[in-house]
C-alpha cells in the first residue's frame, strides 16, 4: 500500500515538473516561425545573388558561353571576389561595386531577417516577465521603510544599499 501511494505521489509531482504553460508553447511556436521565415528570406536572397552573379568556371575565369558575363565581370579569386589585377583601371571601382552591391543586398536581407527574429524573441521574452511595477511601502522595521515586492516578499534597504529580506515570523 505504501509503495502504491509513493508511486502516485511521484507521478503527480513529475507531471507538475514537466508541464509547460500555454504561453511557453505559444512563444516557442512564434520563435520557430520567425526562425523559419528568416531562413527562407536568407535562402531567397542567396538565390537572387546567384542569379545576378556573373557565370564563371570552377577556376574563376569567366565562362565564354555567357558572353554578357564575360564582358561585365573580371577574373575571380578562389574566394569569389574579383581579382583587381585584371580589372581596367577606370572600371575597377564600378565592377567591384556591382558585385559588392549584389552581395550586400543578400547580406543585408539576411541580417535584417535575423535581426527581426532576434527582436521578436526578445520582445516575447520581456512580455512574459513580471511587469515592472514599483514596490509598495508597507511599514517600518528597525527604523527603515519596509517594501513589499510583486510576489509578496518583504524587505528593507540596508546601509550598503542592498535589499535585506524580512522573514514572516518577525
Amino acid at each position: 500500500m505504501k509503495k502504491l501511494i509513493l508511486l502516485c505521489m511521484v507521478f503527480v509531482f513529475s507531471n507538475t515538473f514537466f508541464a509547460q504553460t500555454a504561453t511557453e508553447k505559444k512563444a516557442k511556436a512564434k520563435t520557430e516561425k520567425a526562425k523559419a521565415k528568416a531562413k527562407k528570406d536568407a535562402a531567397e536572397a542567396k538565390k537572387e545573388v546567384k542569379e545576378k552573379a556573373p557565370k564563371t568556371k570552377k577556376d574563376g575565369t569567366p565562362d565564354k558561353r555567357f558572353k554578357d558575363a564575360a564582358k561585365d565581370s573580371p577574373k575571380l579569386k578562389k574566394d569569389g571576389t574579383p581579382d583587381k589585377r585584371y580589372l581596367p583601371k577606370e572600371n575597377n571601382a564600378s565592377a567591384m561595386g556591382q558585385k559588392k552591391s549584389a552581395e550586400g543586398k543578400a547580406n543585408a536581407a539576411t541580417n535584417k531577417a535575423e535581426a527581426k527574429a532576434k527582436k521578436e524573441v526578445k520582445e516575447r521574452a520581456s512580455n512574459e516577465k513580471a511587469p515592472k511595477t514599483p514596490d509598495k511601502v508597507t511599514g517600518t522595521y528597525k527604523g527603515k521603510k519596509v517594501f513589499t515586492g510583486p510576489r509578496g516578499g518583504r524587505y528593507y534597504i540596508n546601509s550598503n544599499g542592498n535589499k535585506t529580506y524580512i522573514s514572516d515570523d518577525k
